[in-house]
């Protein structure tokens, strides 16, 4: 990157030479702001059982700049990637050399929780602000939330649960079991859906925690047909989603009478590449949905298409749609991001009447307000893929409920689902 210095006529630089001690954090910050440049170091995993999905998520990134251009308000928007090998403390390192050595104005990415809460934490110390368009663990917007972290273009693990949860009692069913990861994410998924399933009179009579990854599923689709409910709720992620597809479809699981909700990620474009049309005909809730017709939609499938030849994941959606949110505020300080407390503020400001997620605004937490779709495999144009079948506008990652109760009670997780009816769990 060519930084551009400003060099103080011989008399100045005297005179504060003379009047105050060094400080080269301040001159380089003020270097910055005389930047035609503005930074963004982006973590993703680019090596590891992630990387297909680390690499969804630059394709995302570059694809926006590649069709919109990287100039904004005068400034030329500047990419450094790193990979932080899904591991923590890589991803600090990597962090720290972002910040340090590349002076970035913004991070964004990562893609697993842990890594995100690690270098959340960082950058919030270090007052750089972060986009967070992937992690998806719901403290980082509720109870644990950080001045500088915002979840532009991102979600919550419950956040699309909760619809899924009502979506199920309305449709008729009574009793569930659930099947989820046994990590944060699958207790946070698992957790949204029991909520307000059971908020509506919904039992649910078993709760399957498999671990990640899981070679075989057979004793869990034994355990599923024993049990016998109306539904079951399942979150899978990775190799996981192929693996459940797969075995839903061999034990003969849909000719049970026992219907199959899912998270977004059992059936999302990273995992239905490889599920392809085994997982034809399963419904999950999601906030995105590369079917839907919309125009902001279609275009980003198409492009991406034509780009990658791949459909998009929600990985690749979310990168796409955060830089969509990044210009917008970029533009709206006329490029000065430097001014780290009107930046943040222009980012929790932004409001994007489409996208290729459909329209969204932040809540006064800094997590997004948007549009849940209950969604269906169905045949594609480029193979099977994720159509609308219902639409739940303005979702909250509160859902219904009131935001201060909803923090009164911890976050979800293995040992509280938030079973029975509200506020009593």
């Amino acid at each position: 990157m060519t930084r551009k210095w400003v060099a103080l006529p011989a008399a100045a630089a005297l005179l504060v030479t003379g009047c105050a001690a060094p400080d080269p954090e301040g001159r380089a910050k003020a270097a910055k702001a005389q930047s035609d440049v503005i930074t963004v170091g982006m973590l993703r995993p680019s090596t590891g059982s992630s990387a297909a999905s680390g690499l969804d998520m630059e394709r995302g990134w570059r694809l926006f700049w590649e069709l919109n251009g990287d100039r904004v308000a005068g400034k030329r928007i500047r990419t450094v990637f790193e990979d932080d090998a899904s591991n923590p403390s890589v991803g600090l390192n990597k962090a720290r050399r972002l910040i340090t050595s590349d002076q970035v104005d913004l991070m964004t990415g990562p893609l697993l929780a842990n890594v995100g809460l690690a270098v959340a934490d960082l950058v919030d110390r270090r007052e750089v602000p972060m986009v967070l368009p992937v992690v998806s663990a719901d403290d980082l917007t509720q109870r644990k939330r950080l001045k500088h972290v915002v979840r532009l273009a991102g979600w919550t693990s419950s956040q699309t649960t909760h619809v899924l949860g009502d979506y199920a009692y309305d449709q008729g069913h009574r009793t569930a079991v659930t099947i989820c990861n046994d990590y944060a994410f699958g207790y946070e998924s698992c957790g949204g859906f029991t909520n307000t399933f059971t908020d509506r009179g919904g039992k649910v009579i078993g709760k399957l925690w498999n671990p990640l990854p899981t070679p075989d599923f057979s004793t869990y689709m034994a355990q599923i047909r024993q049990a016998d409910p109306e539904v079951v709720f399942a979150e899978e992620v990775g190799v996981d989603s192929v693996r459940f597809v797969k075995a839903w479809k061999e034990f003969g699981m849909d000719s049970t009478g026992i219907k199959l909700l899912a998270n977004e990620t059992v059936v999302d474009q990273a995992f239905l590449r490889s599920s392809k049309e085994a997982a034809l005909g399963i419904v999950s809730a999601g906030h995105f949905a590369e079917g839907r017709p919309a125009r902001a939609t279609r275009s980003f499938v198409d492009a991406y298409h034509r780009r990658y030849g791949l459909y998009p994941s929600y990985y690749a959606a979310a990168t796409y749609t955060a830089a969509q949110g990044v210009r917008e505020a970029v533009a709206a300080v006329n490029g000065e991001v430097t001014d780290t407390a009107r930046f943040l503020a222009a980012l929790r400001a932004v409001k994007l009447a489409d996208s290729a997620f459909g329209p969204e605004h932040l809540d006064p937490y800094g997590a997004p307000v948007f549009n849940t779709y209950i969604r269906e495999v169905r045949p594609g144009p480029y193979g099977p893929w994720n159509v609308p079948i219902k639409t739940y506008p303005r979702v909250s990652q509160f859902w219904k409920y009131d935001p201060a109760e909803f923090l009164r009670h911890p976050v979800y997780g293995k040992n509280y689902q938030g079973d029975g009816p509200w506020p009593r769990p």
